[in-house]
């Protein structure tokens, strides 16, 4: 059995796609393709000090995704391919068919550009809260051939899904299969000076790539997103490109 631990190309890679950038383009282009990218000049600063400072201002969090969001991804048709993932109330849907995957996202979220990163969606009021797929080249066939979801759990926690400066601790690792395809989920937190994220992870392998969504918000705020987060990576699934 292969070992997450001991494959360097495939772990480096992760590394240097997984670290979240300062600053931040919004995309709010009401003709925006999910699977397109184009500049704005709408900044997003997601620093720790916003992550750790920032209130809950319903007001101001509802004019952002009128003004904003409201046309920032194409949205999928009801006649969209089987595969796309179920629009549920509340959430917004994306489908990359080059990629090979589809998933949901809360409403309100930005899908914001971060170098080596696929796709990025954040609330822009509380900046841990967010998702992004990281999507990257694999010889694998099944994520099985890395090992047990704890053992990837902990290897991916560690080493690339949170900076080396912060605490870590795995809470949970699942398994689930969907059309005879493997996810592992993983719940882990991440203790920074001054805020902790919590965060969720679900991963998998296809079309010879190495899947992965995070998804998390600030640990004050678990138990009120934790519902979405689990939305979320629960509808992430990965189709044939």
């Amino acid at each position: 059995m292969a070992s997450l631990q001991n494959s360097p190309s495939l772990h480096r890679t992760l590394l240097l796609n997984s670290f979240p950038q300062r600053h931040c383009h919004v995309h709010a282009s009401p003709t925006f393709s999910c699977c397109t990218r184009r500049p704005s000049s709408f900044l997003v600063q997601a620093s720790s000090t916003a992550a750790s400072s920032s209130e809950d201002r319903p007001g101001r969090r509802q004019m952002l995704a009128v003004g904003l969001v409201f046309p920032s991804v194409s949205l999928l048709s009801q006649n969209s391919v089987s595969f796309a993932a179920e629009t549920k109330k509340g959430f917004l849907p994306v489908l990359d068919k080059k990629d090979g995957y589809t998933f949901v996202y809360p409403f309100g979220w930005q899908e914001v550009a971060i170098e080596g990163q696929d796709k990025v969606f954040k609330d822009v009021i509380e900046p841990l809260e967010s998702a992004s797929v990281t999507v990257i080249p694999t010889s694998k066939e099944d994520i099985r051939e890395f090992g047990s979801p704890q053992e990837i759990g902990e290897t991916l926690i560690k080493k690339v899904l949170a900076p080396p400066s912060q605490k870590t601790k795995l809470i949970e690792a699942t398994e689930r299969e969907v059309d005879g395809k493997t996810y592992y989920t993983i719940e882990f937190v991440a203790k920074a000076p001054n805020y902790t994220r919590h965060a969720l992870s679900t991963i998998t392998i296809g079309n010879g790539k190495f899947y992965t969504l995070t998804t998390g918000a600030n640990e004050r705020r678990w138990e009120k997103m934790k519902d979405k987060l689990h939305t979320v990576v629960e509808s992430f699934t990965v189709f044939n490109a």
